[in-house]
Order: structure tokens, then sequence, then C-alpha cells
């Protein structure tokens, strides 16, 4: 398949349930159930809620190993069901990401410690694993980089004339992961690791947006340019399937994915809810001193 082939579906967009892409329909169009992955390990987050349950769903049906993170088991076996939660092939791991010493985060602002920090240690502690196996690593990232970019002098957002922001902190996290997945695949290609950053789209009940409150949602429903561009869980999970396993990404790498395509840059008059990476989205000096000061960060010399 084109790397192209799904743009179609995204032109003109009519809210959660529409015809866009779910996570299934992108393992059916790839031709990869019935268990044809038998060989394959995945490890996934946030697998209690969101679309981090869809991605560990679709991606059952390949048949492959799942190592599933979560921060309470009864939920994540829950929200996954019987027919996962009770099967050979799947793995649940109680794993704190705002805290390394489940992971091998204390003192950061909280969604740099938990959505870069945290992931970024873990990554660190996985990868050598993955060597020669033609992995991939794909890093959760959003549309909401452009809110914020890296402040090195100040990602803790502490300092007087920085009044904390939550969305600017939410922006910074998110451009730290795209930077990570850019630096990753930087570094780790030769090793057969490709790496790619994903912004799954607008759910409701996930990222930044699950701790907004009810009528900020029910005003982000309803506005005419946002609302279409929402999605269900189902449909926010695709990009993440589709950026694992699609074989148009074989050899591809270092990329900022959305609505199931590689993105090309915003353009300022489609608004702040358009689609499109940020003019700070790739920038090698910039990724490689994040890679080296989450490093230091989290005490990972290796």
């Amino acid at each position: 398949m084109s790397l192209t082939c799904y743009a179609t579906f995204h032109e003109s967009p009519k809210g959660p349930g529409d015809a866009r892409r779910t996570a299934r329909r992108i393992i059916e169009d790839e031709g990869l159930g019935n268990e044809k992955l038998k060989n394959k390990s995945i490890f996934i987050t946030g697998a209690s809620s969101g679309i981090g349950v869809e991605i560990a769903k679709a991606i059952f049906l390949i048949g492959a190993t799942l190592f599933l993170k979560a921060r309470h088991i009864e939920k994540a076996k829950q929200a996954l069901g019987e027919e996962l939660t009770e099967s050979c092939r799947v793995h649940l791991l109680e794993i704190h990401l705002d805290s390394f010493e489940s992971v091998r985060t204390y003192g950061f602002e909280t969604q740099f410690g938990t959505n870069q920090l945290g992931h970024f240690l873990l990554f660190a502690l996985l990868h050598a694993a993955s060597r020669g196996a033609n992995a991939r690593a794909i890093f959760v990232s959003s549309l909401g980089h452009r809110f914020g970019n890296v402040n090195f002098h100040d990602y803790n957002v502490e300092s007087d004339d920085n009044a904390y922001d939550a969305w600017k902190a939410y922006g910074q996290s998110k451009t730290a992961n795209l930077w990570t997945a850019n630096e990753a695949d930087r570094r780790y290609r030769s090793h057969r690791l490709c790496a790619f950053s994903v912004h799954p789209g607008g759910v409701i009940e996930t990222g930044l947006m699950q701790f907004t409150s009810n009528e900020w949602k029910q005003q982000a429903i309803t506005n005419p340019v946002l609302g279409p561009r929402l999605k269900t869980t189902e449909q926010g999970a695709a990009t993440v399937v589709w950026a694992a396993l699609s074989k148009s990404l074989n050899g591809i790498g270092g990329k900022y994915l959305e609505e199931v395509q590689i993105a090309n840059p915003w353009n300022s008059e489609d608004g702040d809810w358009g689609p499109g990476y940020g003019s700070h989205a790739y920038c090698p000096d910039k990724e490689r001193e994040l890679w080296e000061l989450s490093l230091k960060l989290v005490g990972f010399k290796g």
C-alpha cells in the first residue's frame, strides 16, 4: 500500500466514528490478521485506558507477544477484557512512568517527567534488546507540540517570570517526544531500529483533554473546526498501529506521522487545530541536546 493511501479519508472529517480508519481496519488493510506475526514482541505503554487499550486489542490480532505497561493492573484487566488478559501471549506489567524507581519522576514538572523522561528511560533500558530485529519505536507526540518548544533552561517551568501554563508544558513534553524519536532514529538506524513520532488525533478521553473541564470539552465537540477532527479511541489508535506495522514504512524513520500518513509542515492558514508539524519539529542540534539532557536527568550513563 502507498504512503498516501489513507489521505482521502481525512480530507473532510465528520467527527468521531466517520470513515477515517480504525486500528483494527489498519490490521485488515495490511493483511496481518489471523496471527500473521507470531514471532514479534511488542511493548505498549498506557494499556489501561484510551488509545493504548485499542492499540493492544488490534495488535493482539497479529499473533505477537504483548508486554503491556499499566499503572493499575486490575484497571487494565477490565479495559482489555478476558481474551487478552487470559492469553499466554499477553503480559501485564505494573510500571509508573512518573516514578523512576518503578522503571529501573521524582521532582520534575509532571508532564515533562512522565511524557518525556519516563518514556525516555524506558526506551533507554529496552532498546538494546531489539538490536538486529528490524524493530520500530513509536513515540506518541501530539499536534500540541506546536504549543511549546523545549526550554532547556527551565524545563520544570519554575522561574518567576515563566508562569505555569499547562498547554505550554504539554507542548514542551510533546516536542520532546518528537525530538526523541528523531534522535533515536538517527542513533540506532544502523542497529536496524527505526523510530517515529505520532499525533494520534484529538480523542476527548486521552492526552491533556482528560484534565480539561467538561465545559471545555463540550466547546471542543461543538467547535466547527475542531469538532469534525475529533476521533473515537479506535480511530485514534490507527496511526500508531500503522506506524508500528505498515510495510509501506519499511526503511523509513525519523518522521512525524498523523492521519495515517507522513505529516507535512503546518500551514497557519489552517488554524491552531489544522494538520502539520511545527517549524521546530526537525532540529538535529536541539534533538541531540535534549537526548544528552534526558540521559543526565534520568541518571542513565549507557
